[in-house]
C-alpha cells in the first residue's frame, strides 16, 4: 500500500507517520494492508521521521494540481489530507485559505478520480464548521453555520469528501477535530494554538501569556488520540457511517482555568507561576464562536475515544516530546 500524507511535516503528520512506519500496515475494512511506501508532502521539508526506505519526502504546494496528480497517479491507494493553512491566518489571508483549504483539496480529490480507482481519502476538519446560535450539545446532525473563512472552508471540504464518495471516486472520511494539545514546536497561527502553549511554554521554562481569559471553555483532545482516530478512521466499513462522511471526534470539555490547575498537578506550582493573561479581541472572537461540547453517540459506535483527563494529556507530552523533564 503507498500512502500520502498532505502537511505531513506538522507535528499530527509527522506523529502520524511514524504510527504507520511502525504498524507497518494500515487496518482496513478489507483487512490489514502492507505499508510499502509513505509520500510525505508539505511546502517545508519533513524533519523528525525515522530512517526508512519506505519513506519519501516531498517539499511542494499542496494546491499544486499539476504536482498532486503526478503522486497520486504514482499508485498511491490511502490520503491522508492534513494540510491547510490555520484560522487565524485563513481569516487575515481569505486568497491564501481559500487556495489551500478549499482549491487544494479540490485538487487532490480530482487527482484521486483522475486514476479511476477509489482511493480511501480522510480528511482532516474542524469543529469550527459549527457556529452561530448552538445548542448546549452539537454533533454530525448540527446544521453547519461556520463564523470563520476557515471554518467555511473546512465545510466546503467536508461536502466535497461526502460527494466524491458518493460517486465513488474516492472512499472517504472527514474527522471533525475539536482543539489538538499539546502541540511542540513555537505557537502558530491557529487560534486554538493558545491551549497548547499554555502547557507547552511553561513546562519548558519560558513565560506565556494566554489571550484568552481564564473561563474560556475548550474542548480537547490529545495528540496521542488525535494519531489513533486518524488510523482508526481507516479501518471503518463506509457502510457504518451512514449518511455522511463526517465524524465529531469527542473531547474533554473544561475551562482554561481547569488547564492551568491540571498544569500544576503535573508541573508544580512554579511552572503555573509563569503564566499570565492579556486576552487579544481577535483571538477573543474566534474562540467564543466555537462549540465546546459535543454529542458521542454517533463517534463513540464508531470505537472513537476521549483521554482520560488533561493530567493525562500533559503527563503524555512530558513523555513524548520532553523526554519525562519539567523545568521546574
Amino acid at each position: 500500500m503507498h500512502i500520502l500524507i498532505t502537511g505531513g511535516a506538522g507535528f499530527i503528520g509527522v506523529r502520524l507517520a511514524r504510527r504507520l512506519l511502525a504498524d507497518n500496515h494500515l487496518r482496513t475494512a478489507a483487512g490489514p494492508q502492507p505499508i510499502t511506501r509513505l509520500t510525505v508532502l508539505d511546502h517545508v521539508p519533513a524533519s523528525g521521521l525515522p530512517e526508512d526506505p519506505r519513506i519519501r519526502i516531498l517539499t511542494g504546494d499542496a494546491a499544486d494540481a499539476v504536482l498532486l496528480r503526478s503522486i497520486i497517479g504514482d499508485g498511491v491507494d490511502a490520503v491522508f489530507h492534513l494540510a491547510a493553512v490555520v484560522s487565524v491566518a485563513a481569516e487575515r489571508d481569505f486568497d491564501l485559505g481559500m487556495t489551500v483549504n478549499l482549491h487544494g483539496t479540490l485538487a487532490l480529490l480530482e487527482a484521486c478520480r483522475a486514476t479511476g480507482r477509489t482511493p480511501l481519502f480522510i480528511k482532516a476538519s474542524s469543529a469550527a464548521v459549527y457556529g452561530g446560535p448552538l445548542a448546549p450539545e452539537v454533533g454530525e446532525a448540527t446544521a453547519l453555520f461556520p463564523q470563520t473563512s476557515y471554518g467555511m472552508q473546512k465545510a466546503v471540504g467536508e461536502l466535497l469528501v461526502d460527494d466524491y464518495s458518493r460517486k465513488g471516486f474516492v472512499d472517504g472520511r472527514c474527522l471533525r477535530l475539536p482543539t489538538i494539545i499539546v502541540r511542540p514546536g513555537a505557537p502558530n497561527l491557529a487560534a486554538s494554538s493558545f491551549a497548547s502553549s499554555l502547557v507547552r511554554e511553561p513546562l519548558m521554562g519560558r513565560a506565556y501569556t494566554c489571550p484568552v481569559p481564564r473561563e474560556t471553555a475548550v474542548c480537547v483532545l490529545s495528540v496521542r488520540r488525535v494519531v489513533e482516530s486518524f488510523v482508526h478512521a481507516a479501518a471503518l466499513p463506509a457502510a457504518a457511517l451512514g449518511h455522511t462522511r463526517a465524524v465529531q471526534l469527542p473531547g474533554l470539555t473544561m475551562t482554561v482555568a481547569d488547564l492551568v490547575t491540571a498544569l500544576g498537578v503535573v508541573g508544580g506550582a512554579g511552572v503555573v507561576a509563569r503564566l499570565s493573561f492579556a486576552p487579544l479581541a481577535e483571538i477573543v472572537a474566534i474562540v467564543k464562536g466555537w462549540p465546546v461540547r459535543f454529542t458521542p453517540t454517533r463517534s463513540a459506535a464508531l470505537g472513537f475515544a476521549a483521554d482520560a483527563s488533561a493530567e493525562e494529556i500533559i503527563s503524555d507530552f512530558v513523555t513524548d516530546e520532553l523526554d519525562g523533564k519539567v523545568v521546574r
